[in-house]
């Protein structure tokens, strides 16, 4: 195996955790992060290696990898941009606090502790860089504006760092699931109650359903798999010799891919206000 020592972000639950459980079983060494103090810990009693990081924290970032650099000698063959989380609300509903919030975590975290990586695997000479991007990195959501201008900013981002770096033994990769079984959802209510009134909204009505949603246990919409669907795609990504530049996950994602260079932006916009 040619990479071995992986970095993920965002380990606390779903996607993260799994995909660290996986490759450790595969042989990789796993260095995790978790934003709370207490998933560092339970983390830790479970085997791993693990680093405290909030990418809302510019200190923060700059001390997990400092850490990181003392604990692998500078030698990070893989990271996995992993960590983020969803702003529910209607766009008119967001104030720029919490839009800028969204991002802080989403994008400018995500960008600086990529751009501190960097280094290390030019130095080495490989790397892999692999984020977690979204569906709704490609097409919009409604009551989804903050998440989804996250993921389409990060996705330019990418796009343009890949060509940048296309001299170097350092491979980009985007990942777009659909949905997926996680906490997500459960942390997104939490944040719409905390930052939306949907009280004196115009868009009160349709918040009722979307409440529902976000609060109903198991699967709130059809084609949701589960995590290990995302980490399959995150072992390709490391271990191929030509990984691909995206990876879709789920049906939803390669119906919308495939129907966004086959009908005209309007008819996408139809089906789009149709979904939940």
């Amino acid at each position: 195996m040619e990479f071995k020592t992986v970095f993920i972000t965002g380990c606390s639950t779903g996607i993260g955790y799994t995909t660290a459980q996986v490759l450790k079983k595969r042989g990789y060494r796993v260095i995790c992060s978790a934003r709370k103090e207490v998933d560092v810990a339970r983390l830790r009693t479970e085997g791993f290696e693990t680093l405290q990081l909030d990418l809302a924290d510019s200190v923060s970032i700059q001390q997990a990898v400092k850490q990181l650099d003392k604990l692998t000698d500078g030698k990070i063959d893989g990271l996995f941009n992993n960590g983020a989380f969803g702003q529910p609300g209607a766009v008119e509903d967001l104030t720029r606090d919490v839009l800028r919030n969204q991002f802080e975590t989403n994008f400018f975290g995500t960008h600086e502790l990529t751009n501190l990586i960097i280094p290390l695997m030019r130095k080495q000479g490989h790397g892999r860089i692999i984020y977690n991007s979204s569906i709704l990195g490609f097409v919009a959501m409604r009551y989804r504006g903050a998440y989804n201008a996250s993921k389409y900013a990060l996705e330019g981002l990418v796009d343009t760092l890949r060509i940048e770096l296309f001299d170097t033994n350092i491979k980009l990769c985007l990942i777009e699931p659909g949905p997926i079984t996680s906490n997500f959802r459960k942390n997104a209510f939490a944040l719409y109650k905390q930052n939306i009134d949907p009280t004196s909204s115009v868009h009160k009505d349709t918040y009722r359903a979307m409440e529902q949603r976000l609060q109903k246990q198991g699967s709130a919409v059809p084609f949701t798999l589960p995590a290990e669907a995302v980490t399959e795609k995150v072992i390709h990504a490391l271990e191929s010799k030509n990984p691909k530049i995206r990876y879709y996950v789920t049906f939803p994602t390669y119906l919308f891919g495939y129907l966004k260079r086959l009908l005209p932006a309007s008819w996408i916009d139809v089906l789009l206000r149709k979904a939940q």
